[in-house]
This record gives structure tokens, sequence and C-alpha cells, in this order.
């Protein structure tokens, strides 16, 4: 099995670096192994005749300047999986600006022998893919674009941004921004990069940006920058100060629909006798699982933290409020 597991973890060694965008710690990432083993195996490559190059430039390690490797033989399973991807992430925009998605698919189909591609036909019918509803496809296409070139070239961008609080009279905020990376989060887009007015890094949506230039200043995007460092343990996207241990306690009757879902990286569920369950995680921030937790309804108790508990009683007794006969919904 280590011969096996070594000569596995070459190979997408050699995919990965023939794209020319990972550094020693994304490779050893994505290759489940240390860093220190991802520098013997890049030196073995070299020996073995792959010429593998480091940027300077980028920090990152890529193939020598006109060297490629050969096309990959694909699987129907493989053609199969690009073609839900292409068609229905990206043809049917349930995910904006990835429509050209699409045309990579197109291109692939050309070139598969008839027998897979007739395959494919028959299989890609009965396979579906639906995400939760998002932002109008490429409404904010020129801002999307306008980011990926300021990240490609690491250039400076300014922004006219609507905050969220824009309606309590904050208004518009004009700053400067260094843009790090762009990511799609359930429903849509953002960017998270540093605010240079705040020396903050921050996220911010898409759909808000009002304006948009690029600049000349030119930065740096740190080392030590990574999407799930920035992330943390957020439930969502909106990181808190600290990490907090959450438990939640769910009735029988929801316990094995929640169980059964992955809701966070941390999750760990411990059933009951009764047919009940709690599922702890560790969150940093309480804001956007408090939400979460309203969405069961009755079904679930916050057992922990108490600053949870508190926070979504008071949401539930505003909500009720509402309801309430000579309330806003009463009418």
């Amino acid at each position: 099995m280590p011969a096996y597991t070594r000569v596995h973890r070459l190979l997408k060694l050699v995919l990965l670096v023939q794209t020319g965008r990972h550094r020693a710690a994304d490779l050893a990432r994505e290759c489940a192994t240390s860093t220190r083993n991802i520098y013997r195996d890049l030196r073995e490559l070299e020996g073995a005749g792959v010429p593998v190059r480091f940027d300077h430039a980028s920090g990152c390690y890529r193939l020598a300047a006109g060297h490629h490797l050969p096309p990959m033989q694909l699987t129907i399973d493989e053609c199969l999986a690009l073609a839900l991807l292409g068609e229905q992430l990206g043809g049917r925009r349930q995910i904006p600006y990835l429509s050209e998605a699409m045309h990579g698919l197109r291109k692939i189909e050309a070139v598969l022998p008839p027998a897979i591609r007739t395959q494919l036909e028959e299989d890609r019918g009965s396979l579906e893919v639906r995400t939760a509803a998002a932002e109008p496809a490429d409404q904010h296409r020129d801002v999307y674009e306008k980011l990926r070139t300021a990240i490609r070239e690491r250039t400076v961008v300014e922004i006219a941004y609507e905050p969220a609080t824009s309606s309590r009279g904050r208004g518009e905020q004009h700053f400067e921004f260094e843009p790090y990376a762009l990511f799609f989060s359930v429903r849509a887009w953002y960017v998270v990069g540093r605010r240079r007015d705040l020396g903050e890094v921050r996220n911010l949506k898409l759909s808000r940006f009002a304006a948009l230039r690029i600049g000349t200043t030119r930065y740096r995007i740190p080392r030590s920058f990574s999407l799930e460092s920035h992330l943390g343990n957020a439930w969502g996207m909106i990181r808190g100060a600290r990490d907090q241990r959450v438990e939640v306690r769910f009735d029988a009757a929801f316990a094995p629909t929640v169980s059964d879902t992955i809701w966070h990286r941390t999750q760990e569920v411990q059933e009951h006798p009764d047919g009940s369950c709690t599922l702890r995680f560790t969150v940093s921030g309480i804001d956007e699982i408090s939400w979460w937790v309203l969405s069961m309804g009755p079904h679930c108790r916050v057992i922990r933290p108490k600053a949870l508990a508190v926070r979504v009683r008071d949401l539930a007794a505003q909500t009720a409020k509402t309801y309430a006969v000579g309330g806003r919904g009463s009418r």
C-alpha cells in the first residue's frame, strides 16, 4: 500500500504543478502529506525528467516554459461529472459567471471517443443538480471581471461600496481595496481582501459594489493568507472574535434529518436512547448560527453557550410579537 500511495501522489503532484498555481504548502494540502515530502517528491520528479521550476514572482511551482504533459484519458464517470458541473452549474447559471464551463465542456466532448459520447448522452439526463437560489446570473459580471484582473495583476482597486447598514444612514463608502480571492458562498459571490483605510481583511459582496476602478498601485498578497484560514470556524462566512463550543439538542422528530447532514466541518453527533440527538460544533461567532437554530423551530434547544441561547430566545420572542394579534403580521 505505501508504494501505491506514493505513485498516486506523484501523479497528482504532476497535474497540480502543470497548472502553475500552487505553493509548496498548497501542494502538501492537496496531496495530504507534509511539505517536507513535497520537496522530496519535486526533486524526484526533476530527476525523472519532469522539468519542475520555482517561480519566484508568484512563489508557485510550475512546469518549465514550453513543456506540457500529454492529454489525460477521461473515464465515463469523469466525463459525466464534468458534464454535470458544466451544464447544470454553469450552463444553467445556477452559479453566476461560470457559463464558460459550458464552452469548455463542449470542447472536451468534441474529442471524446464516440462510444463515450453516446454513453454520456444516455446518462446525463438521469442526473440533476440544484443549488440554493442565487443572485441574478451575470448581473455584476463587470465587477467580477475587474476583480479577477486586479487579483491577477496585483493592482489596488478604488471602490464605491454600499454596506448592508446603508439604510441606517451610513450611505455609500469610498475606499481602496487589495483583493485576495473571489469566492461563492451559497447564494452570492464575495471578494476577500484588505481595506487599506482600515488595515483589515474584509469580505465584500459583489452585488453591493456601486463603482469599481482599477488603479495603478501594486500590492502583495501575504504568503500566509488562505481563504480557509481567513474564514476559520465561521458558521458561514462571518467570523467572530473567538471560537466557541456550541451544543444543540434536537427532538426525536428532527434528529434523523439533522444528524444525516453535515452542517459544519467540526460537527459531532451524539444519539440518545429516546431518539433525540445532540449536535456539537466549534464555531467562530454566534450571529450566523443563531439564524440556523431559529430555522429549526421548536424542534431544538440550545444547551450552550448561554449567549447563543439568549440570542435565539430574544429573536424568537421578536418573531412571535410580529405575529401577535394586532401586530403587523395579523393584518
